[in-house]
């Protein structure tokens, strides 16, 4: 009994807390009562009623085509009754409410694209929608319980700048224009003129560096070019597009994006656009005949429909609201069926039955092609080499590339290549005369040129300092004092005959440190003679000092033009001889290179910067040595990628030598003061370094050509 009791104790607690649970969770959520449009002061005003106070206005965005504004609302759910309202009331055509989960989204479809602002009020959320006129809303928030006041076309608010204006490539080959908005409230108008979409921004400017025309050409998009110009008050931003193509404009995070992709044409659909797009129809049939069945899909659709007769059976269905094309092909594949379209006439047989069809009509396609006769066309190449394009078209590896390619010509055709006139002579049946005519146009085409300039800059900073001493005797001398460069800085004694000096007691003379040189190697010094008058003797002092701080600058800028995605080579040195061994034991001249060299291979994206393949070589002839001079090497090779006309800094080479050397007489040299004439000091200190730097820039077509 007890533990019967504990279990149902224990039940109870389990539901109890699932209740409150539910119930916590329910009370966390918020709700929208009722959401209704009406016309205040000329203005469309939603208005949402919330079962609580909203702290923040929900994130909200905006379509361009078709019009629509969006609302998220987190953690809330739909209280409001229906889903979709059909209200037609001014700008605002209806809206959708749809719950996923904690979120609820609504949005309101219109028939012109339109500002938005909202308002918090108590319980309620107030949307003012922009009139379809030109009038901006105010900027000042309306005050609760009082309509929107427009702004006088006499005092028109300020004009909003646009940030930035980009080219983006998108999914499936579309091309996106992002427009970056100051003020996302900003009035838009979008309007589609022949092949050109016109977008246009209301009450805005355009800074000075956004009034260009971006060439999106190589990005194999339907977009052309993108040109941006301020008119008046408005800001018109006109996208050239070819082809056939659709667009889709919205507007998320103060960000406006046009995006226009290619509409791809399938002829074997029913309806072109992704998944079933057909007029939707409901059908209820109890063992309907297929024939009988397609005859009324037929009468629907204003389709000819051509039936196999080996098309037999009945079915059994019922489809409510779905579209047509969808409908056929649910019914196709119930019976095992196929169907080819050809323009407005659909034929429908088994699908072994087509296959079998396609076949026969394949080989004997291949049957006539063998007897069709041939005949030879030449072919004028301007810029593509004829003896490349002939091996592309036999479907032979082309140059730099190791794969072969498909064969355009048939088995009966050939192809001769005139390297002299650069013609091209192909032999083949009509129709594949007009492929290769086809390939012709978009092979022989201008290749684009760069431009490679490059800064080598080494910079050579060496200081070296050495002080010494020499201390000598003689006799009957004529006294001096000069430096050995020639300048006298003492006078000569006359009271006897000159002698020379009986030697040096002390030699320890300061010398040009090693890569320093100054006044042709020569030390300066200053020399001193001390005598006695009594012996006729007297002492030579000789001090030498040096100082000399060396800088020097070498910059080599070699320059080389090349097309899109060929090597370009320059360079300038010197070959330095040298001896080599035969295998016969006799001896040869061979050179070597001590080079500067820049070896560059540029490509060109789509997005307009260019991508560098660089070898940079700075070699100098070095010391002399018994196998023959020495080379000093500086190579540089990498792979960077740098925009159109901006300098990159590719590598750099700092080294430093400091040396401190100090010869003296052992013990003598150490004694304070006096040390100094029993030694000799130098220092030496040298730094080198190189920096590369490579500017490359595309040339305009104009520039190339000349």
């Amino acid at each position: 009994m007890s533990v019967r009791f504990n279990w149902m104790v224990l039940a109870a607690c389990a539901l109890t807390t699932a209740f409150t649970t539910t119930l916590v969770h329910a009370q966390a959520l918020n709700s929208i009562q009722s959401v209704q449009a009406s016309v205040q002061g000329g203005l469309e005003v939603v208005r949402v009623e919330m079962a609580q106070p909203l702290s923040v206005a929900p994130s909200g965005w905006s379509v361009q085509t078709p019009p629509r504004i969006a609302f998220d609302f987190p953690a809330t759910v739909n209280a409001g009754g229906p889903s979709f309202q059909d209200l037609n009331l001014g700008n605002v055509r209806s809206l959708t409410v749809a719950q996923a989960g904690d979120r609820t989204r609504l949005v309101l479809n219109l028939k012109t694209p339109a500002a938005y602002q909202t308002l918090l009020q108590q319980n309620a959320m107030l949307i003012y929608l922009q009139p379809p006129s030109d009038m901006a809303i105010s900027s000042v928030a309306p005050q609760a319980g009082s309509p929107v006041a427009l702004a006088s076309p006499t005092h028109a608010a300020q004009l909003s700048p646009l940030m930035d204006v980009d080219f983006r490539l998108g999914a499936q080959g579309a091309g996106r224009v992002e427009v970056k908005l100051s003020n996302p409230q900003v009035g838009v108008e979008v309007r589609q003129r022949g092949q050109s979409l016109v977008v246009e921004f209301q009450k805005s400017s355009l800074p000075s560096n956004l009034r260009r025309r971006l060439d999106v050409t190589d990005f194999s998009t339907p977009v052309q070019s993108v040109s941006t110009s301020e008119v008046g008050d408005r800001v018109r931003m006109v996208v050239e597009a070819k082809g056939t193509w659709e667009h889709t404009v919205f507007q998320t995070d103060g960000v406006l994006v046009v995006e226009v992709k290619p509409q791809r044409t399938d002829p074997t659909k029913l309806t072109q656009g992704p998944g079933y797009t057909g007029e939707k129809l409901s059908l209820n049939f109890q063992n309907i005949e297929v024939r009988s069945l397609l005859q009324v899909i037929a009468d629907f659709t204003k389709f000819n429909i051509v039936t196999s007769d080996s098309v037999t059976g009945s079915v059994t269905l019922r489809l409510q609201d779905v579209p047509w094309d969808q409908a056929l092909d649910i019914i196709l594949q119930a019976k095992s069926l196929g169907m080819r379209k050809s323009g407005n006439v659909l034929w429908v047989a088994p699908s072994e039955e087509i296959v079998a069809k396609e076949k026969l009509e394949r080989e004997a396609y291949l049957t006539l092609e063998g007897l069709e006769p041939v005949r030879t066309q030449s072919f004028q190449l301007n810029y593509a080499k004829a003896s490349e394009v002939s091996r592309q078209l036999m479907g032979q590896p082309t140059q730099g590339s190791g794969a072969p390619t498909g064969k355009l010509l048939s088995t009966r055709g050939s192809v001769i290549a005139e390297p002299r006139t650069n013609q091209l002579f192909v032999t083949d049946i009509v129709t594949r005369l007009e492929q290769v005519r086809e390939l012709i146009q978009k092979l022989d085409v201008s290749v684009k040129q760069v431009m490679i300039e490059a800064r080598i800059v080494e910079a050579d900073d060496s200081f070296g300092k050495a002080i010494g001493v020499r201390l000598g005797g003689g006799g009957n001398a004529t006294l001096a004092s000069s430096t050995p460069g020639g300048v006298n800085l003492g006078a000569t004694y006359s009271g006897t005959s000159a002698g020379v000096t009986a030697g040096n007691f002390i030699n320890m003379p300061a010398t040009a440190p090693t890569g320093v040189s100054f006044m042709n190697a020569t030390v300066p010094a200053f020399a001193l003679s001390i005598f006695s008058e009594g012996a006729a003797q007297f002492l030579n002092l000789e001090l030498s000092a040096l100082e000399a701080d060396n800088k020097g600058k070498v910059i080599s800028s070699p320059r080389v033009i090349t097309a899109d995605k060929v090597k370009a080579l320059i360079e300038q040195g010197t070959e330095l001889p040298y001896q080599v061994a035969t295998s016969s034991g006799a001896t040869s001249i061979a050179f070597r290179k001590a080079n500067l060299k820049l070896e560059v291979t540029p490509q060109i994206t789509p997005e307009g910067s260019i991508i560098l393949e660089l070898s940079v070589n700075k070699d100098t002839v070095g010391q002399s040595t018994t196998a023959g001079f020495a080379i000093d090497t500086k190579h540089i090779q990498t792979q960077v990628l740098v925009e159109n006309g901006g300098t990159v800094v590719i590598g750099g080479i700092f080294t430093m030598d400091e040396v401190n050397q100090e010869t003296k007489v052992p013990m003598l040299g150490d004694v304070p003061v006096l040390g100094w004439l029993f030694k000799t000091k130098s220092k030496k200190s040298i730094k080198k370094e190189m920096l590369v730097f490579i500017t490359p820039k595309t040339l305009a077509e104009r520039t190339a050509s000349r």
